[in-house]
């Protein structure tokens, strides 16, 4: 029987791209448009809370205060809102609301003790009527007041003493280390009242449903709250959609396995080889490339050993000599530095090879590019520095009025100051101009599916999303702001972030010789439509529980799990591609050339990025991205799990790749060590592997049973998070920590950094492009 070749002829043709494109794009911008318009118009109201008496209990203005309060000292960076934040301690809704249940019970019960009459409250009827008063909704939106009762009253007063304890009783059994750290009893009393304005929204019935604002999350049977019909019902649609769409998508993707490897390697350039590399000589810009890889492994070893000092903080191991560390760096600063650090260096790693590769695109070098290339990097240091110290100082008081300006935010993924931040659109404005002039001699009127353009377009999304961050202001609903928060952290990690992986290891395989370019653009295409298509609309999965409708469920649970679609896609690529310098090696022997690959440790790492796609970012992304099984996994290990995996895995070895494939070119050839890059990729990635299957999962795993079993607010208190199952796994993490550093991150960035020694001298291009020309040609623009 014949093979249906009808979507491969299709495919191959470049006219065709624009309708799939547009489809997919059209289709994701109207979805993207819902959700924003459902986030404003459906968000929960910031009202006032008046007792029985009509007397005022809780302002507005008080729950904003106790928000802004809560940023300031970055609370986030320990506990949660709605899920979302740190793990270290609660999550402040879950808590607030249990909290607030098991207070109104002991008032009912108190009342039934001292009347001595069961006619109205039998021994389980308290526990009902507590669950009912939680869940009835007595809004008046002429007023902007809720109307509650007595019960809830001293439930409030009850909220308002609980954590004045956990900040000023280092005794207390959810005691905030250090004591004090929060010593203003004002503060705490209003952050007490955005804590419980957040329960009230978890549990109050949204108007006109059965179920609140948050569908019944976080799930605590003692306050009433348990999954709802449609959180199970679209879990069960979106398992559905995904089975569909995988097997539409690898149906259509089958076709592509009629081209073989030869397809694939057919007119690309001589595989590189050791007498090719020391042959080659760099430009000016590209020698300045270097300084952006040695700061990025310094940011990288720092953003580490402050990822060691947060664990320590888990285990209660933070003295040193007697001398306490977290009396003077918080575990909100030190996990703020690991944090925003991780986006840091990884950024720097890509602005650098973006900028390594321009005069490999182009037969000539923009005049002032050099310039252009210093500024970007001076503009990036004061940045890192600034926010660096900022994000110490803005939580320890010493900022006052200027702490969001020049200290922390407040919100996770977005720690750095808001001067920063323009900083960070200054830099990505930049990056994208400079990027812009190097290819602009390559790209083609009517060719816009090019390398160099998907280039630009990438960098240029990275750049308009980042826009997103500065829509915020302090006053804003939580639920509103978070939502922009997600546009640009989402947006960035799980679309535009996978799209630019793409182009730039397309991009290193094409000047390794290891594919044409023609070969790179199909694939290239095909990721961003399965990428956006579904990465986008995907966004609605960090939406499930913080007060968004059941239209945005909706959505979550087909595209999130669609996700995992690309992620399948690429590692069948990876496959193919591994086999790729063994075949050309025997090509070229064949044909009596050199054939010793010079890369073996830079594909390595490129292998790398493909397995923890697939294995970090895809299964470990799906197992939580159903909303059922997110309804009870939400802001446990399981999330942190798949973070680290996708995170260091996907990105962390595209970033190291990147360095290494530019030192490369710039070393002198005795400076390289290829056995020393080897052992640093085994060494990373087992002890990644080795931190996530010790760790990471089981203790997830762990904290989700605790969840199903004793309600999400108990799987974030201090008696889960001290119990010895847990404390085990978090020592268990020192064995892939060991790895991960001592064979790796320690030999790399000593390897990075004694490069700064061993740099081949800079040639300016008319002296050079005799050099470059074979490799232009392979690669120039479709």
């Amino acid at each position: 029987m014949k093979p249906d070749t009808k979507f491969l002829n299709y495919i191959m043709k470049q006219k065709n791209w624009w309708l799939p494109f547009m489809v997919i794009f059209v289709i994701s911008i109207v979805g993207l448009l819902f959700i924003a318009y459902q986030t404003y118009e459906e968000a929960p109201p910031i009202p006032h809370y008046v007792d029985e008496k009509g007397e005022e209990i809780i302002t507005q203005e008080q729950i904003l205060r106790g928000q802004e309060v809560f940023h300031r000292y970055a609370l986030m960076e320990y506990g949660s809102m709605f899920g979302d934040g740190a793990l270290r301690g609660p999550d402040f809704t879950a808590q607030a609301l249990n909290e607030r249940a098991k207070s109104m019970f002991r008032f009912y019960q108190e009342s039934l003790n001292e009347n001595g009459s069961r006619s109205e409250f039998e021994s389980e009827g308290i526990l009902r009527k507590v669950q009912k008063e939680i869940k009835e909704n007595t809004y008046d939106e002429n007023n902007n007041q809720v109307n509650i009762s007595f019960a809830q009253v001293a439930a409030i007063r009850d909220l308002e003493g609980f954590y004045q304890e956990m900040f000023l009783n280092p005794d207390f059994h959810e005691a905030f280390k250090p004591t004090g750290y929060i010593s203003d009893p004002t503060e705490i009393k209003d952050l007490s009242a955005f804590f419980f304005w957040g329960s009230w929204v978890c549990s109050v019935e949204r108007p006109g449903e059965k179920y609140s604002y948050t569908h019944n999350w976080p799930y605590d049977e003692f306050a009433g709250n348990v999954a709802t019909p449609s959180t199970l019902i679209w879990s069960i649609v979106g398992l559905l959609g995904l089975v569909l769409g995988l097997g539409i998508v690898l149906y259509y993707y089958g076709q592509f396995e009629q081209l073989s490897e030869e397809y694939y390697a057919k007119g690309a350039s001589e595989m590189v080889t050791e007498e090719k590399l020391q042959q080659y000589k760099p430009t000016p810009t590209q020698r300045a490339t270097f300084k952006f890889f040695y700061v990025a492994v310094i940011l990288f070893l720092i953003q580490v050993l402050a990822g060691v000092l947060t664990v320590h903080d888990f285990v209660g191991f933070t003295k040193f000599f007697g001398w306490d560390i977290q009396e003077v760096l918080p575990v909100t600063i030190s996990r703020s530095w690991h944090v925003q650090l991780s986006l840091f260096w990884i950024s720097a790693c890509w602005v650098g090879i973006s900028f390594f590769i321009l005069p490999l695109l182009a037969k000539s070098e923009p005049k002032g590019q050099l310039f252009l290339i210093n500024l970007l990097f001076g503009i990036f240091f004061v940045m890192v520095g600034g926010s660096f110290v900022g994000i110490f100082m803005g939580p320890m008081g010493m900022l006052g009025d200027y702490s969001r300006w020049l200290g922390h935010q407040g919100w996770e993924f977005v720690e750095l100051g808001r001067l920063y931040q323009y900083f960070l659109l200054a830099i990505f404005a930049l990056w994208a101009i400079i990027v812009y002039r190097g290819v602009k001699n390559t790209l083609r009127p009517g060719m816009p599916w090019g390398l160099p353009n998907w280039l630009v377009y990438s960098i240029v999304c990275i750049l308009l999303l980042l826009l997103s961050g500065f829509v915020a202001r302090p006053e804003t609903n939580f639920v509103i702001a978070d939502f922009w928060r997600w546009m640009v952290v989402h947006m960035w990690v799980e679309a535009f972030f996978e799209v630019f992986t793409t182009i730039i290891v397309g991009y290193m395989m094409v000047m390794m010789g290891l594919v044409n370019r023609q070969a790179v653009v199909k694939v290239v295409y095909i990721a961003a439509l399965l990428f956006l298509g579904s990465g986008l609309l995907g966004i609605s999965h960090n939406f499930y529980w913080n007060a968004k409708p059941v239209g945005t469920l909706a959505l979550g649970s087909v595209f999130s799990t669609l996700q995992v679609v690309p992620l399948i896609l690429l590692t069948l690529e990876a496959w193919r591609m591994q086999r790729m310098p063994y075949l050309l090696s025997t090509k070229q022997k064949e044909r009596h050339r050199s054939s010793l690959f010079a890369m073996p440790g830079v594909f390595l790492f490129i292998i790398g990025v493909t397995f923890w796609n697939f294995f970090g970012a895809g299964v470990f992304g799906l197992i939580i991205n159903l909303p059922i099984a997110n309804y009870y996994e939400h802001g446990t290990y399981l999330t942190v799990n798949h973070g680290h995996a996708a995170l260091m895995g996907v990105y962390g070895n595209l970033s190291i790749a990147a360095i290494l494939f530019a030192l490369r070119f710039l070393l002198k050839p005795e400076a390289w060590n290829t056995q020393l890059v080897k052992t640093a990729f085994w060494s990373i990635n087992i002890g990644l592997l080795l931190m996530v299957t010790l760790d990471l999962f089981p203790a997830g795993i762990h904290q989700l049973v605790a969840v199903m079993e004793e309600g999400y607010w108990f799987a974030r208190s201090q008696e889960f998070i001290q119990s010895v199952p847990f404390q085990a796994m978090t020592w268990l993490r020192i064995v892939g920590g060991a790895f991960f550093c001592i064979g790796g991150l320690f030999p790399l960035t000593w390897f990075v950094l004694k490069s700064a020694k061993h740099l081949k001298p800079a040639y300016e291009m008319e002296k050079i492009d005799h050099h470059l020309e074979e490799v232009e040609e392979e690669i120039e623009t479709v």
